[in-house]
């Protein structure tokens, strides 16, 4: 059997930045198994694989050792190979997922993701926290899998260097911390080191909860966010009632092809 792959940086347009993500454009579904082993032999942040069915296109995501409910950033590589690699008519597509309809639309030369927006709510530091983040913490909020940690300054979200062990045991799928940012509305770093990575570089879905947290304390609609990983990403921000908009650029850097 010999599949075809495209890895993709998204939420940048240049290579070697973003987050990169493979995507796999399938004729049916693999073996859960399957899909698993090769999420974890590309051992990229996360491996998407995309069948259509009767009802269209359906997206699924994997990091190396666990399928996920959403991600941003494979779902806009995702697009991306699906409009410039096979040739995707139209300016939106609609990938149905385990977290609902999802749409992608091109917008003003980027892709823009639409993805429900999740609220965070008040929850509260614990020394626990602090300690494994190895910062104070202004303010902890739940989001319906993650961890909002608000910190107190952008110098703090890019400093901070947190036990990934403490933070693995803790009872979230992965912990995002922010900070309004010195040249952008806000800046985020997101660790998921339960789910295998110690770090994300860019997140989309973290910014499902971001941007209505973000919006309500700046007062604004529209907003510009940077993710301040080693590799670093730009989202460009809208919260539209109960849905976000988050786009960002995507660049294709290789294909190939995997023979099992």
């Amino acid at each position: 059997m010999q599949l075809d792959f495209h890895q993709v940086d998204a939420f940048t347009d240049r290579p070697f930045a973003g987050n990169p993500a493979m995507v796999y454009r399938l004729d049916a579904w693999l073996a859960d198994e399957l899909m698993q082993r090769i999420a974890a032999e590309h051992n990229l942040s996360e491996t998407a694989f995309l069948v259509q069915e009767a009802e269209g296109w359906r997206i699924r995501w994997f990091t190396p050792t666990a399928e996920v409910p959403l991600c941003g950033h494979a779902t806009l590589a995702s697009a991306h190979v699906l409009f410039e690699v096979f040739g995707e008519p139209g300016q939106s597509l609609e990938l149905n997922s385990q977290s609902g309809p999802l749409r992608v639309f091109r917008e003003e030369g980027r892709l823009a993701l639409d993805f429900p927006a999740q609220p965070p709510s008040e929850v509260g530091s614990t020394v626990e926290l602090e300690q494994a983040l190895g910062l104070p913490v202004v303010d902890a909020l739940n989001t319906p899998v993650h961890l909002l940690v608000l910190l107190e300054s952008e110098q703090a979200v890019r400093s901070c260097s947190p036990d990934f062990a403490a933070l693995s045991r803790m009872p979230y799928l992965g912990v995002i911390v922010t900070a309004r940012g010195d040249d952008y509305d806000f800046v985020s770093r997101f660790f998921a080191p339960a789910i295998g990575l110690n770090e994300d570089p860019v997140t989309g879905a973290a910014h499902c909860s971001l941007i209505p947290y973000w919006s309500q304390r700046l007062n604004k609609l529209q907003m510009r966010a940077y993710q301040c990983s080693a590799r670093g990403g730009e989202l460009w921000c809208r919260l539209e009632g109960d849905r976000v908009r988050i786009a960002g650029h995507a660049r294709l850097i290789a294909s190939g092809r995997m023979v099992l």
